[in-house]
């Protein structure tokens, strides 16, 4: 199992030392705007084509891309340059995790550069993704992207077995149902159970893949009339002792312990989930829109995507990342020349074209720039259907601590198959102090 990472507490112990306040006023100096990022080689390189194309654009510019490695790098490297004195200009993060540097007085708030805009309209982008990123009533960041949780599937393995594709309206056991049909051995015989009876019963391929976190748990809470937290506005604990959330839970650990359809502990170290979906192994996966551009390299086989399987309600989980700038930034009006650009319709197109975003600007999303049916999926417009469901998880700058605790806490239930209650009362008992210390937007 994964240790529990401590990096959210380092996070605050350097952000609390730091005084970040607004610039002096003095002009500002020449040299390219730093944008800090991270993603798969695929994502970075939609970035560095709308940064090419601002330049273009924008003769005598430069925008600088700064890639950490992954999530916890950028984080990192984010505090530790705001600590130094020399942080980056722009950065592009999940609303999940801005809280944390928000509530430090890290982001620059934007108001009054988008009232002055002539090419920001707040109305014309999807409100969940801008709410997701307000603190105090401010409009700290501007969102690129408005993405949900899906289910990527292998349309080539379903029909190959003759399996009902995924649809709209199928419920949680359909889904099981399809998982326990897919989940095949070397010879292309479903494999029943956790127990197999020598190699060739042992499963090539796998029915789905849900990692065992929080934000895969919430919507399948929500969507069973429940609510993750006690209060979605100011939570302080988690609210999975109820009988929504007590089911929702259960099945998410039987994909493991009861039926044998997702990927071992031991198989997930070996192989990622995108990789095992890459490579024919793995015939759905719940994941966002940004697997789209790692997926278009598939050339072995035909794939889609499928809303999420519905308990009593259709519900998805917000997925959103934006663009925002630093107090401490050296550049902040270069840097907003390059955020406007990259939120602008024109940018939108650009990064939509590549297939990493759902467009958090409206009429950009319903263009053929996103619906265009040239490159897969085809069924893009599940995710624009599913907004109009989506919520928001927590906006607390505890957040990222909460997520690393129940992540290890969930991934031992589904490949332990630790007892509900215990896993229950554990997940409350490390969470609550965490809520507690939360600040809230």
């Amino acid at each position: 199992m994964r240790p529990k990472t401590r990096l959210a507490l380092l996070l605050s112990a350097v952000l609390l030392a730091t005084g970040c306040g607004a610039g002096s006023g003095a002009a500002e100096p020449r040299g390219a705007v730093q944008l800090l990022v991270f993603g798969a080689p695929e994502e970075l390189a939609a970035y560095r084509t709308l940064t090419e194309a601002y330049e273009k654009a924008r003769p005598g510019t430069e925008v600088q891309l700064i890639e950490a490695s992954d999530r916890k790098d950028l984080l990192a490297r984010l505090a530790t340059s705001v600590a130094g004195g020399a942080p980056p200009d722009l950065f592009l993060m999940n609303y999940r995790f801005y809280g944390q540097f928000a509530a430090k007085n890290v982001v620059e708030p934007l108001d009054e550069r988008i009232a002055r805009s002539d090419a920001i309209n707040p109305a014309d982008y999807y409100p969940v993704a801008m709410d997701a990123f307000t603190w105090g009533g401010r409009q700290l960041c501007l969102p690129q992207n408005v993405s949900s949780l899906a289910v990527y599937y292998n349309r080539t393995l379903f029909q190959k077995y003759g399996v009902p594709e995924p649809r709209a309206g199928w419920t949680w056991n359909d889904m099981v149902g399809a998982a326990i049909a897919m989940t095949r051995d070397s010879r292309g015989v479903v494999v029943r159970g956790t127990e197999s009876e020598g190699a060739a019963a042992r499963p090539v391929v796998h029915g789905v893949a849900v990692e065992p976190s929080i934000i895969r748990l919430a919507p399948l809470v929500w969507s069973n009339d429940g609510e993750i937290v006690d209060d979605p506005d100011r939570p302080t604990r988690l609210n999975l002792d109820t009988p929504a959330g007590r089911e929702a839970l259960k099945n998410l650990v039987d994909l493991r312990q009861a039926y044998g359809v997702v990927p071992t502990d031991e198989e997930v170290e070996a192989e990622d989930d995108e990789s095992r979906f890459a490579n024919g192994r793995l015939a759905m996966l719940f994941s966002s829109r940004r697997s789209t551009t790692t997926f278009r390299s598939i050339t072995d086989f035909e794939w889609d995507v499928a809303p999420l399987p519905v308990y009593r309600k259709q519900v998805g989980v917000l997925h959103s990342d934006a663009y925002c700038m630093t107090r401490g930034a050296e550049r902040k009006d270069a840097a907003w020349r390059f955020l406007e650009f990259a939120i602008s319709e024109q940018g939108q197109r650009i990064v939509a074209a590549t297939g990493r975003t759902v467009p958090s600007h409206i009429g950009v999303s319903r263009s053929p720039a996103f619906l265009g049916p040239s490159q897969p999926p085809r069924s893009a417009r599940v995710f624009l259907d599913a907004i109009p469901t989506v919520r928001a998880l927590p906006t607390v700058s505890t957040w990222p601590e909460i997520e690393d605790v129940t992540h290890g806490i969930l991934e031992n239930a589904v490949h332990r198959g630790d007892r509900l209650d215990e896993v229950i009362r554990d997940l409350d008992r490390q969470t609550r102090p965490l809520f507690a210390r939360g600040e809230h937007g």
